[in-house]
């Protein structure tokens, strides 16, 4: 990175204001948390959100990093609690005459919904409706469910009652696969009921954000093109979203930026009909990750591997564009890469798969090539460092 580029998230390159609003439907866990990024109208001025949306989420990371929360989560809140993400805080949804496709993105361990905000701000910049899901696996660093409290009849007073969910490791002598396991499938279902509701949305039925009122989800019901659906994650996202695929017949295609490949079963490949783009970090495969990758794409011609050359994994997340020099040194949140070209091959190498599998009628297929591995800094199939394994 420059060291003149001052540290902050990038506003997206496409020709729409990006607005975003957070929601949260249920009154227990089974419910659903998201962060939805869409075109938005354009005002000047417009508030814009902070992008650790709470201090639990400080306590949180402490705890995923395995640190003391005493003395770390006020660093951390101290190095990341004044950032602000650039996009207008529920705006109204710009109508433009016709439905947006619609991608569901999951996250990777340890993170929360808005941990992957300029890939979702890039995409909804482009057009696309982004719900950021937060996860309740227990794979998020935290989160938390409003419980409806007996009697309640107004939705905001029952949202006082907040149960936050912790995350957990794996204990001592615990199977790690069939724990992660577990935590996939209910991703990949959360994911399905992420679908769910916004087929709830279109069909009219009301929909109560419990978390507050001044994003009008009805102004959804005309605008998400539900013969359009994505899936998109990073690295346990990236798992989630390849199984997803085998049990959503509705999901057309999915993105996996460096899929920790691990929490799937071996025979999956034999469900997973659908085009998958793995967007690999140089940094962060293992040959047994590339071998379930490569099963995949042995199903399927329409599936693509590629590599981005002076990658790490983080590079996929906004710490990438967050952490200073000191945090980057200790947490490796770049690599040689400049972080804004890796940010525009991973989504430009999205935009031209997605035109193709969602049949768009944009202009992303100008960015073809990027599929096949040719470009600067990509390369075709897995990375260098384990292709000759």
């Amino acid at each position: 990175m420059g060291g003149a580029q001052s540290l902050g998230l990038p506003p997206g390159k496409g020709p729409h204001q990006v607005g975003c609003t957070d929601v949260m439907v249920g009154p227990n866990r089974k419910g659903l948390f998201f962060r939805l990024f869409y075109p938005c109208l354009p005002q000047d001025g417009a508030e814009q959100p902070l992008w650790i949306p709470r201090y639990e989420y400080c306590q949180g990371l402490a705890d995923y990093l395995n640190l003391n929360r005493k003395w770390c989560t006020p660093l951390l809140s101290v190095a990341f609690g004044s950032y602000r993400v650039p996009v207008s805080w529920n705006r109204p949804l710009k109508s433009c005459g016709r439905r947006y496709p619609l991608i569901i993105f999951s996250h990777g361990l340890g993170a929360f919904r808005t941990v992957y905000s300029a890939v979702c701000i890039e995409m909804a910049s482009r057009g696309f409706l982004v719900m950021a899901l937060e996860h309740r696996d227990q794979s998020a660093c935290a989160t938390y469910f409003c419980k409806a409290e007996a009697g309640a009849s107004d939705s905001l007073e029952a949202a006082q009652q907040e149960e936050w969910i912790p995350f957990r490791r794996i204990q001592e002598g615990q199977k790690e696969f069939r724990f992660r396991n577990t935590q996939v499938h209910q991703r990949a279902n959360e994911c399905v009921r992420g679908l769910r509701l916004m087929e709830d949305i279109t069909s009219g039925k009301a929909v109560t954000n419990v978390l507050h009122k001044e994003f009008d989800l009805s102004a959804l019901q005309e605008s998400v093109d539900l013969t359009k659906v994505a899936v998109m994650g990073h690295s346990f996202g990236g798992a989630t979203v390849i199984l997803a695929l085998a049990k959503e017949a509705c999901f057309k295609c999915a993105v996996a930026l460096d899929a920790w490949m691990f929490p799937l079963e071996n025979a999956l490949h034999s469900r997973v009909m659908k085009p998958v783009l793995f967007v690999n970090t140089e940094a962060f495969q293992t040959a047994d990750s590339v071998t379930k990758m490569k099963r995949l794409s042995s199903r399927t011609s329409q599936t693509k591997i590629i590599t981005i050359l002076g990658s790490v994994h983080q590079s996929q997340t906004d710490l990438t564009f967050l952490a200073g020099n000191l945090m980057n040194r200790v947490f490796q949140t770049r690599g040689t890469l400049d972080p804004y070209m890796g940010l525009d091959i991973t989504t430009r190498a999205a935009l031209a798969f997605l035109q193709k599998h969602l049949e768009l009628e944009e202009d992303f297929d100008q960015w073809n090539n990027l599929l096949e591995g040719i470009g600067d800094s990509v390369i075709p199939e897995a990375p260098q460092c384990i292709s000759s394994l």
